[in-house]
């Protein structure tokens, strides 16, 4: 199940960057708009992470913060800060308040993925690990290997690109685009055929370690990880 992460940005741009770029990288996003949704919103279900921005119409990211801080079911939720503020002592504020981490607008967003992950790493290790298990398939990431049945699959680089980028939302329907812009980065020379082509390699790869197919093919739409 992949790692599920609150955004709450009024700026309508931004929101929809952050939730673009969080879900490439392989994150289930829940985009909020105002504070007091948010607020209402975290009483019902809770995310594995919060990312807030400072600045919202009606209920404040900062107030939001310090009333999450003072309730024993969201005291420890993850969360991090975005702002417009500069000075040291709004960043003081900001931790004060309870934000584990505080990004500066304009920020990176490879920083601030790098920061959303090692945030996790520390604060919940098992969301991130190094091996991600589907099935009977096991995708050892700082190795770069692959298992299946406990059999080692020999893969080139972008198959395994391929095959851990839809491992981070199994049974997700991916269509030829998303593939192209998870796995490739969107690159012009690359079209639909090339993902057709590598998800062929990659499964035929796959079956060498079993009879079952773990790659669905929905006609019209792409294709997912089914185990």
């Amino acid at each position: 199940m992949p790692v599920q992460v609150m955004i709450v940005e009024d700026e309508a741009a931004l929101l929809e960057l952050l939730r673009y770029n969080f879900e490439k990288a392989g994150y289930a996003v829940e985009a909020v708009t105002e504070g007091d949704v948010a607020e209402e919103r975290l009483k019902e279900t809770l995310p594995d992470l919060l990312i807030l921005d400072w600045m919202l119409p009606g209920l404040s990211g900062i107030e939001l913060c310090r009333r999450l801080r003072q309730k024993p079911r969201t005291q420890a939720l993850p969360l991090i800060m975005l702002t417009a503020r500069r000075e040291e002592a709004d960043r003081l504020r900001g931790f004060e308040n309870g934000a584990d981490d505080y990004v500066v607008k304009p920020f990176s967003l490879n920083e601030l993925l790098a920061r959303a992950s090692s945030l996790l790493h520390r604060v919940s290790p098992g969301l991130v690990s190094d091996v991600v298990r589907v099935g009977d398939i096991e995708l050892d990431r700082r190795a770069m290997s692959v298992k299946r049945g406990g059999q080692p699959v020999h893969l080139g680089a972008t198959d395994y690109r391929l095959l851990e980028f839809m491992m981070r939302a199994p049974g997700r329907v991916f269509s030829r685009e998303q593939l192209l812009d998870g796995v490739w980065g969107g690159e012009a020379e690359i079209d639909d055929r090339t993902v057709d082509v590598h998800i062929g390699r990659l499964r035929k790869a796959l079956l060498k370690a079993s009879e079952d197919d773990p790659i669905r093919t929905v006609r019209s739409s792409g294709y997912s990880l089914n185990m």
